[in-house]
């Protein structure tokens, strides 16, 4: 085929032309740094303050509580290390999920490092967290919970309201990274009682290098970076404010689209898992069948789990791009089995051979029917007794 085609959207996505034009207007026409005093500057502070209500408004929060980073994986740090280290009075222990995103898991690893203690809450085959066995971990050194509000790998939307509920009950603050679940489903962090809230504008269409971290009023944490003083203190370093604009555009245009696009991407992985199912019975899907991110799909193809980056690169020899669980996880060089697939029950052979099609707001209905015509071929080439 001449046109290649993207279905990676969960790892990052196509800056979209309307955030672009934003970008591009501020960089040229203003520049200001917003800490400077001079009109510049003032333009600066009230484009960034502009773009920091988009962001609350998109989740319920207030401006104040919203703070901008570099990443959703600073955002995560400055979330676990932020409380950790403010709280350590009152406890040194920490409740996560066995399928959170490596930046977390990582982040707990060198918190045990530093003396606190961490508990890691299993889930089911689906990868739903169990919130009973998470209840049941709760004890009084516990002082933060992060569940991720959707999987990266499998798609699965958590149980965030019950474990805000949980949560908020016992007084403990609740994280969330919601950097996949972020602009494709409706959050209010007040309906959830989630205490912070990690989110990222490459996921959305908006540019990479830029995240944010909602911290609810009163919070106690403390910062990682010193320096200015930006952003009230807690996350010193001069403002990307072209990003941050980009950011909030799309961010506004996720929110407009929301429902719409919602609707559109389920009947589009609907298209290829209807497929899939109808042509090989070999294949087995990964995730909650409902509970689900839109357009995320990730399935195996039952004895062929050693094909699976064969696959992946004949696909993208004939224009194809999708991949093998999470972008994130391709920098490990310790080991290629996904965490996220052991922990809903897979082996360890099963769990290196998943594959992942996250679709986006540019994919089309021709390019899903151009797909599954192009996988049967892939497929008979890969083992001729499957075909």
């Amino acid at each position: 085929m001449n046109k290649r085609v993207y279905f990676d959207n969960a790892a990052t996505t196509r800056l979209d032309p309307r955030v672009l034009d934003v970008m591009v207007n501020y960089s040229e026409n203003h520049y200001g740094n917003a800490s400077s005093l001079h009109t510049f500057g003032t333009l600066a502070k009230e484009s960034l303050d502009k773009a920091r209500a988009t962001i609350a408004t998109s989740i319920g929060a207030y401006p104040d509580e919203i703070y901008f980073t570099s990443s959703g994986t600073e955002s995560n740090n400055l979330a676990l290390k932020g409380i950790a280290f403010a709280n350590r009075h009152l406890g040194k222990h920490i409740i996560v999920s066995a399928i959170e995103h490596d930046c977390i898991l990582n982040t707990c690893k060198w918190l045990e490092e530093q003396g606190f203690y961490v508990s890691y809450v299993p889930v089911d085959n689906y990868g739903i967290v169990d919130v009973e066995h998470l209840a049941k971990l709760i004890n009084q050194q516990t002082i933060l919970v992060s569940v991720m509000y959707a999987n990266n790998e499998i798609g699965t939307i958590e149980p965030v309201e019950e474990i805000g509920r949980l949560c908020k009950e016992k007084n403990i603050p609740f994280h969330s990274d919601a950097c996949q679940a972020f602009g494709k489903v409706t959050i209010n962090v007040n309906h959830s009682n989630i205490d912070l809230l990690t989110v990222n504008a490459h996921k959305i269409y908006g540019p990479q290098g830029v995240g944010a971290l909602f911290v609810r009023r009163g919070t106690n944490i403390i910062s990682l970076l010193h320096g200015g003083g930006q952003e009230s203190g807690l996350r010193s370093s001069t403002e990307n404010i072209a990003g941050i604009l980009g950011f909030a555009k799309a961010t506004e245009l996720c929110m407009k689209e929301l429902e719409s696009e919602s609707k559109r991407l389920t009947e589009l992985r609907t298209k290829i898992t209807d497929y899939l199912y109808s042509h090989y019975d070999f294949v087995y899907f990964n995730g909650h069948p409902e509970q689900r991110l839109p357009g995320l799909l990730s399935f195996n193809f039952s004895g062929l789990e050693g094909e699976t980056i064969r696959l992946l690169l004949m696909l993208d020899e004939i224009g194809f791009a999708v991949s093998a669980g999470s972008a994130c996880s391709s920098n490990d060089t310790t080991s290629s089995t996904s965490h996220v697939l052991q922990a809903i029950g897979l082996n360890p052979f099963e769990a290196k051979g998943s594959i992942r099609l996250s679709l986006g707001r540019f994919n089309t209905e021709l390019e899903i029917e151009s797909f599954t015509r192009s996988m049967n071929s892939v497929v008979r080439q890969l083992n001729p007794i499957f075909s």
